[in-house]
């Protein structure tokens, strides 16, 4: 990479860089748009020309301030001996980040979970908060240590994952069977190597690449784009509302229109790409609501539903009220409705089991003596 930077006339015949070569102060700005760091240790990260022009740091990497050049072997040697683990990386932040507490935490399925964020070992950026291995669980966040963060979602299982905080990015690899609702996120959200997940969200822009199974519940001003790789993926429209979500919108500059969740575009098309989604069809469509208390103003869905799924929504609730007229109007005795309405609650059992959606229901009841929810 330096041997590129040199001036022509800081090659040999053949090309190559020499021990005279000399690497321009321009070159080394061009750097600090892939290195920065910081000197011992002391927080503050800066870019590679900062650091290299540190007076500490002109013995080491043969700056001449006369020439405003650096020595090529000198600065190459400097560059190998302080490179290190990227801080803002996964390993880095699990090992050295802040340990993050979280509510509804199944006893018994938390040992293999690692959550951290990243805030205390990068101060001056937006923190990262790291969810790895989180298995049968529904866990839940709405603070201060989410707000502005790169969230990154990475091997979660049969979970159900809430973070209602406004975010700066939010990646979701290798996970199954789960679902994440999200606040709204202020630049992307990128769904990779997941099966059957659903992902509710307001958000910039959304992509996704080797899914199979996958369910978009979206509102968002760009076109989804579908990349390389994905099966049997289904967009709806953006169906859920917490009390802090039309504030939350505003502090990532997001509105309610234009919404292109029905417009995604497919991207890198193959010979494997016929068919690759679908707009769900409004006979298969629920709202959802989500299980917390919070304070806000936020009561229905931002922007509502569009025609032909509310008309569902709304054909449905007729359906359930000539049911319940019908039971009533049926004449049973007591005894009778004792009966009829254990074997309905017994249906309805079976389906909670069946859908897996009786385990949602039994994490979100809080352990014996178990606090409310964490805000840090």
């Amino acid at each position: 990479m330096l041997e590129l930077l040199l001036e022509p006339e800081q090659l040999s015949a053949s090309s190559h860089s020499t021990c005279s070569s000399l690497v321009s102060f321009e070159a080394v700005c061009a750097l600090s748009f892939l290195l920065e760091g910081t000197i011992s240790n002391s927080g503050t990260v800066r870019p590679l020309h900062e650091l290299a022009l540190t007076q500490s740091c002109h013995g080491h990497n043969g700056y001449s301030k006369v020439s405003r050049t650096f020595s090529l072997p000198k600065l190459e040697s400097w560059l190998r001996s302080s490179l290190t683990a990227n801080p803002l990386g996964m390993t880095v932040c699990l090992k050295a980040g802040k340990k993050l507490a979280w509510a509804q935490q199944v006893e018994g399925t938390t040992r293999r979970a690692k959550i951290a964020c990243s805030a205390r070992v990068v101060p001056e950026v937006s923190p990262m908060v790291i969810m790895s291995q989180v298995y049968r669980q529904t866990l839940a966040k709405s603070s201060d240590t989410l707000v502005g963060a790169h969230v990154r979602i990475h091997r979660c299982n049969e979970s159900f994952i809430y973070l209602l905080s406004p975010l700066r990015s939010v990646t979701i690899e290798k996970c199954r069977n789960s679902t994440f609702v999200l606040g709204p996120v202020e630049t992307s959200v990128h769904v990779q190597s997941c099966d059957n997940v659903k992902v509710i969200v307001v958000c910039h822009r959304l992509s996704l690449s080797s899914t199979t199974g996958c369910t978009f519940h979206t509102l968002t001003p760009t076109q989804p784009l579908i990349l390389s790789g994905n099966q049997a993926v289904s967009f709806a429209p953006f169906h859920t509302h917490y009390p802090m979500l039309e504030d939350h919108m505003a502090q990532v500059g997001l509105a309610t229109l234009p919404n292109y969740w029905d417009s995604p575009m497919l991207v890198c098309r193959d010979g494997s790409d016929t068919g690759v989604y679908r707009l769900l069809p409004p006979s298969d469509f629920y709202t959802f609501v989500i299980p917390f208390e919070m304070e806000g103003d936020t009561t229905e869905t931002p922007g509502g539903l569009p025609q032909e799924y509310q008309e569902a929504l709304r054909q449905r609730e007729q359906e359930v009220q000539a049911w319940q007229r019908m039971v009533k109007e049926a004449g049973l005795t007591r005894d009778q409705r004792k009966q009829f309405q254990t074997l309905v609650e017994n249906k309805f059992y079976e389906w909670l089991v069946q859908t897996g959606n009786q385990q949602q229901l039994d994490s979100l009841v809080p352990p014996a003596g178990g606090s409310k929810q964490a805000a840090g």
